[in-house]
């Protein structure tokens, strides 16, 4: 899921959008009542982006989870966030059976199922297309080659120039060099007074 400019505040229930960032503030939007408000620096401000559960091994992006949670319910809601613990705690080990028990609390399993069906009621939920990305890394591998090979062809050219232009000179001063001695040695010698 593409999770960039959402936004949980402490304190304050519900998501947020990021819409500009002031000189001391945050200007945000409520996902659910659309009311903008300032996000001052002393409030705790987190992106869902930046957002990792714990497991048994690394962290798993909570775009991930969601991912999961989408998957599972093929785009549908997933169970509310007020439901029993261990009908969430059940539902979450099924789909992140690997998440860590003693270190991702209730309420953190709370927060995903409120987010998550937040951002469903809302159609926000928009999943990364992982063959755009690959598209866009080939291209990238492309240019680079292009660039590369542009750059050895300049400098195969420029070398090229380079050795065209020293043999010229090389030529050139071979000219000189059989052209002055002729000269210097064309002199017929002085008559000296003494004969």
């Amino acid at each position: 899921m593409i999770l960039k400019d959402y936004l949980a505040i402490s304190g304050q229930h519900g998501l947020f959008k990021f819409i500009a960032q002031g000189r001391n503030a945050m200007i945000v939007e409520h996902l659910e009542t659309r009311k903008r408000t300032t996000a001052f620096g002393s409030s705790k401000v987190i992106s869902l982006e930046d957002i990792s559960i714990f497991t048994t091994g690394e962290e798993i992006p909570l775009s991930k989870v969601f991912d999961r949670i989408y998957d599972r319910e093929n785009g549908g809601p997933a169970p509310d966030e007020k439901s029993d613990i261990k009908v969430l705690r059940t539902y979450f080990e099924e789909v992140l059976p690997e998440y860590d028990r003693e270190r991702v609390y209730e309420s953190d399993i709370r927060k995903v199922f409120r987010w998550y069906n937040i951002l469903q009621k809302l159609n926000l939920l928009v999943k990364e297309e992982p063959e755009k990305t690959e598209e866009k890394e080939e291209v990238k591998e492309e240019v680079i080659e292009e660039k590369m090979e542009s750059k050895d062809s300049s400098e195969k050219t420029s070398s090229t120039k380079k050795l065209k232009s020293a043999a010229k000179s090389t030529e050139k001063t071979e000219e000189e060099s059989a052209v002055k001695p002729a000269r210097s040695g064309s002199g017929k010698k002085k008559k000296t007074t003494e004969e």
